[in-house]
This record gives C-alpha cells, sequence and structure tokens, in this order.
C-alpha cells in the first residue's frame, strides 16, 4: 500500500502533542515561537496536551522528554530552539540518543526549504526528527518563520499519516 493510501487510512486523525520550547530567555509571554505552535495545532484540529519551556540544558531537556515519553496520551513532542551551532545549542545533542529510528528527511527537506528563504544560513540549522517509545519528536529552531515553516510545509501535511504508521 503506497503513502496516498495510508494517508486515506489515517484520514484527518486528531493528534495529541506535547511542546517544548528551549531557550535560556524566553517566557511564556515572550515565546511566539511556542505561541504559533499551539496556534498552528489547534487550528488544524490537534490538541496540546503539555507546554514547557526550559534552558538548553541537557539534564533538564532529557528528564522532561523521558516523562513525557512514558505518557500514553503524547503522540507527537514539537521542541523548538537550540539547533543551531552555538556552544550553548545543544537540544539535539540531548535529544538524538534518544530516538529509536531518525526520520533523516524531515533535517534534509527542512534545511531544503530554508535554504529557498534565507539562503546559506540554511545549513547551521540541526533540525532533527525520529521516533522514541512510539511518538515522533521534531526538533526545529526556535525562530517563528523556521516553526512556521517547519509546521506548514513539513509536520502538519503528514502528522496523522506518521502517527497512523507508528501505531499499526
Amino acid at each position: 500500500m503506497g503513502a496516498e493510501a495510508h494517508r486515506m487510512q489515517a484520514g484527518s486523525a486528531k493528534v495529541r502533542a506535547a511542546i517544548l520550547t528551549v531557550s535560556d530567555t524566553r517566557t511564556p509571554d515572550t515565546d511566539q515561537s511556542g505561541q504559533a505552535l499551539r496556534q498552528m495545532l489547534s487550528q488544524s484540529g490537534h490538541s496540546c496536551l503539555e507546554y514547557r519551556i526550559l534552558p538548553d540544558e541537557p539534564c533538564q531537556i532529557v528528564d522532561l522528554l523521558n516523562n513525557w515519553l512514558t505518557r500514553t496520551d503524547i503522540q507527537c513532542i514539537l521542541i523548538n530552539g537550540g539547533t543551531g551551532i552555538s556552544q550553548r545549542d545543544r537540544t539535539v545533542d540531548a535529544v538524538q540518543p534518544l530516538l529509536e529510528r531518525q526520520l533523516t528527511g524531515f533535517g534534509e527537506l527542512f534545511r531544503m526549504l530554508s535554504f529557498q528563504e534565507i539562503g546559506p544560513a540554511a545549513m547551521l540549522s540541526r533540525a532533527l526528527a525520529g521516533v522514541a517509545n512510539h511518538k515522533w519528536l521534531f526538533v526545529m529552531p526556535g525562530s517563528t518563520a523556521a516553526v512556521r515553516l517547519a509546521m506548514e510545509k513539513l509536520i502538519l501535511p503528514e502528522l496523522p499519516h506518521l502517527v497512523y504508521e507508528i501505531m499499526r
């Protein structure tokens, strides 16, 4: 069965997600990327069960993710921030070891689409996606434009299908 048939079987399933913003400076009031993620999920008929902001501290990120990964109600975890190449950008380093399988195409396509918008600086993103404990994890840059790009072009069009595939 092809991808289109799988999409049809998955239908418009409503996905239950958790959102993590990784930032040393953002608060719930200033986290425009986290707000955009919640809004886009809601407008697509999906729900946000949890929302947190953590500093770019790998131990804190891993502890929270391990907690969310044990929950049966969360199907997808959307993480934004900490994907660059500075000393403090350690989100990818914290998340990658948790993944049982990586979806390498996500990072590749994200950088390709981002290149069309921002040019060669797109190569600085370490966007990442994969599966851990039957849940999808997507790690994207923290800028609101990057979050919108990832959600609108890559994640939301395939999210019900991705969740369907992992639950089969």
